[in-house]
């Protein structure tokens, strides 16, 4: 591990400006001149547009512009939004309406943009939009995630968007009636609002013809590439930025309408525009996330061997394909389809489906917490109805350690894994043993306790090649940019940390640039859990092609071959000579000598796989049976991220995504009336966990280094959220069950739970 970080926990640097204030977001750092934009929005979930009269919105006092649709078509822009579609099962594509940048005929959604209005204040802006007349002949809203209803589009009768599937249904058929014995489930999976911190906003301004657009994304080249598309732009005329980002966790990893129409208004007015989302109008139109719900079933052989395993989900898409909708419950849910299990005989199929709701994308895991939450509800319930133990259920099934590397039945290739290892260790960390003796003192003072177990796994995605920078700077400073953004996660420090590791230059002598399309040449920005193994495999060839180019230049300056000359991560040496330079120092010889070539240095590597993170996840809840409060009161993790470069990093992330889990399983909830209206539009309405509502969360790494790259990591960025969907699902359903409760769905809220308990007794009787 030495070669490859020296795994210390150092702390984060950044956090000292972004704790005293002085964190550049992109509401700071918008030009004092510029004009700002609010967004008029459908009040009705789905209509045609009979009506949009903006004239007196127009003239309204310190109004300088409305744009609508027509507007934009108007100045020859292309109006729609990118949705990559998923090929159905015929061959033929999924189906890809026009989503427009502002609505146009019809409203789909409530909280679609319609118009945007540019003034010199927010609050004369807010003003004009009352003045809008907007009238919609209103028409069914549909909020069920049921094939069938009102039409939303035309490429879509049915409101079906696609019907796709993997795997061999015909032998996964043959399987099942061969079976010993098969289990059941079906298995909801909530959706949610993102929240974070940050909402989404922008500003944008031109000069000389070309556009500069600075939003709180996940990386600058997909927004690049989209806004040279919708203006008809050379890509070299385009230039984003992403500043410091406060939370994103794939809801900000895609384009929005709202980009696009502003950098529409700045080129109309000639001036910069911005525009921040409120809160309320952030729950009503950033992307959502997960919204599926999926019928699973196991077959088993008389031994508890898992033979195959056969799923079918709908998933809800909301109103229009957001930018990686269709991907997400498809390919990426497959990805990880038989998690940790030795079972080559799958099938998966999934019906996308259109709603009058917000589009749904990438949340935190995008696709593999929804598959393995499925996977790991099903079985626990293969263990209670099979008699088995259900961690032992999962020790009879695993992959084993000499069956790596190992071809999942999806087509992944998992490159190393030790699941009875990490298994055992949860077991210690978690205090199984002692679990029946906390469950019966709760039980003598009137609660339930239970014990949820998950065992995860999940794929790394996104491109797999990345770049890194590196420039020596006047006064012994060093910058490295790179390809990836940061939206909390601490690359400032880790990247400084790893590339400190391998040349020996002070970390703080090394600045971190990123999100700038015109100072980095490409990037993959950030998502999937790909950051930290793309970013830093990208540096290692980036000190490589260093060491060796200084390597040439101390050869001609010592007078000895090159290949005599080492580096040991901190010094050149060459034997006979007592000259023993830092890079530092070889850059400053250099500079001296006016050889400026070997000051700066770009190189591109790509991975040669995939890496794959897994884990166990032990949740412990306690439940008041009189007012269905649950309480998660003890939670373990143990996880495998093969080498780490800065644990307690990597220990946040994991905090961060099982508060995420926890939310969702316990709080979270998105809820439409029948008529397409958001009735948890602020927290007011849709619960957020707090600080209180979470336990002390155990973390401990048990790696198992990836051969898949050469420093051994996996990436640790989604895991957290992975693996805690199901741990605690399956703890609440534990501490339900001997009630007589056999369907236990999140969120498991006060009301839900009780509910759950009281029926639950009705059948006993």
């Amino acid at each position: 591990m030495e070669k490859f970080g020296k795994s210390q926990s150092v702390v984060r640097t950044e956090d000292l400006r972004f704790l005293t204030g002085e964190g550049r977001y992109v509401d700071d750092i918008a030009p004092t001149e510029a004009l700002h934009g609010y967004f008029f929005r459908s009040s009705v979930a789905h209509g045609v547009i009979t009506s949009l009269d903006v004239s007196d919105a127009a003239a309204a006092e310190g109004v300088h512009l409305v744009l609508t649709c027509a507007d934009l078509e108007a100045a020859g822009m292309d109006i729609a939004m990118a949705g990559a579609v998923v090929k159905n099962r015929d061959g033929s594509d999924g189906a890809q309406p026009l989503r427009p940048m502002l609505a146009r005929e019809r409203v789909r959604y409530v909280g679609e943009p319609v118009a945007m209005i540019v003034a010199d204040t927010l609050a004369a802006a807010r003003d004009a939009a009352e003045l809008i007349m907007f009238e919609v002949d209103d028409l069914p809203a549909k909020v069920d995630r049921a094939v069938g209803g009102e039409a939303l589009h035309a490429e879509a009768p049915d409101n079906k968007a696609f019907d796709w599937g993997m795997g061999d249904e015909a032998a996964t058929e043959a399987a099942f009636a061969a079976a010993a014995k098969t289990v059941v489930l079906d298995v909801e999976d909530n959706r949610i609002i993102v929240n974070s911190m940050e909402p989404r906003g922008c500003y944008a301004e031109w000069h000389d013809g070309r556009v500069h657009v600075a939003n709180n994304g996940q990386g600058v080249w997909v927004h690049k590439g989209y806004i040279a598309k919708a203006f008809g732009l050379d890509p070299e005329l385009v230039h984003v930025t992403n500043p410091d980002t406060g939370g994103a966790f794939g809801m900000k990893s895609m384009t929005y309408n709202e980009y696009f129409c502003v950098a529409q208004a700045a080129r109309v007015l000639a001036r910069p525009v911005r525009w921040m989302s409120e809160r309320t109008e952030a729950m009503l139109t950033d992307n959502g996330g997960r919204d599926l719900t999926s019928l699973a079933e196991l077959a088993f052989d008389a031994d508890h061997r898992i033979t195959a395993y056969r799923v079918r989900t709908i998933c809800n898409l909301g109103a229009y394909n957001s930018q990686f909708a269709q991907f997400i419950q498809t390919q990426l849910f497959s990805r990880v389809l038989m998690g940790v299990y030795d079972v080559q005989t799958t099938w998966l199929q999934v019906d996308g489906v259109y709603t009058n709701t917000v589009p749904v994308d990438a949340y935190r895991g995008a696709g593999r917490p929804e598959a393995i939450y499925v996977l790991e509800r099903l079985m626990d319930r293969a263990a209670r109805e099979l008699g088995v133990d259900p961690w032992e259920l999962r020790r009879i099934n695993f992959i084993k350690p000499e069956q790596f590397p190992y071809k999942a039945a999806t087509g992944e290739t998992y490159d190393v894994g030790d699941f009875e290892r990490l298994l055992q260790r949860v077991a210690e960390e978690a205090d199984h043993a002692g679990f029946a003796a906390r469950k019966a003192a709760d039980a003598r003072r009137g609660l339930l306790r239970g014990m949820g177990l998950c065992y995860y796994i999940e794929s790394i995605l996104g491109d797999p090649s990345e770049g890194a920078k590196v420039v020596f700077e006047a006064e012994g400073h060093v910058t490295i940019y790179v390809g990836t953004q940061s939206g909390g996660q601490g690359h400032e420090t880790v990247y400084a940390q790893f590339l400190s590791d391998q040349t020996g230059i002070p970390a703080d002598r090394i600045r971190v640039v990123q999100g700038d399309s015109d100072l980095i040449k490409t990037g993959g920005g950030t998502g999937g859990s790909r950051s930290v193994t793309t970013q830093t495999n990208a540096t290692l060839a980036t000190v490589a092609k260093i060491t060796e180019v200084f390597s040439a230049f101390l050869a001609d300056e010592l007078g000895v071959p090159a290949r005599e000359i080492m580096f040991d991560d901190e010094r050149f040496r060459a034997e006979g000579s007592n000259l023993t330079p830092t890079m530092l120092e070889v850059a400053e010889m250099a500079r001296e000598k006016g050889r400026g070539d070997l000051l700066e240095h770009h190189e591109r590597d790509t991975l040669p796989a995939r890496s794959f993170p897994n884990g166990a996840h032990v949740a412990e809840v306690v439940i008041d049976p009189e007012t269905g409060i649950v309480t998660t009161e003890r939670y373990t993790v143990v996880d495998d991220f093969g080498n780490l470069i800065n644990p307690m990093l990597a220990e946040g992330q994991v905090h961060g995504g099982v508060a995420q889990g926890v939310g969702q399983a316990v709080q979270e909830r998105v809820v439409y009336d029948e008529d397409g209206q958001l009735l948890t539009a602020s927290f007011m309405d849709y619960a957020m966990p707090r600080a209180a509502d979470l336990p002390y969360i155990s973390f401990t790494s048990e790696p198992v280094p990836s051969t898949a790259n050469v420093m051994g990591m996996k990436g640790c960025g989604e895991a957290g959220t992975v693996g805690a969907l199901a741990a605690v699902a399956n703890a609440v359903q534990d501490a339900l069950w001997e009630h007589g409760v056999r369907q236990a769905d999140m969120p498991f809220t006060p009301h839900r739970v009780w509910e759950m308990l009281n029926e639950g007794r009705l059948a006993a009787e």
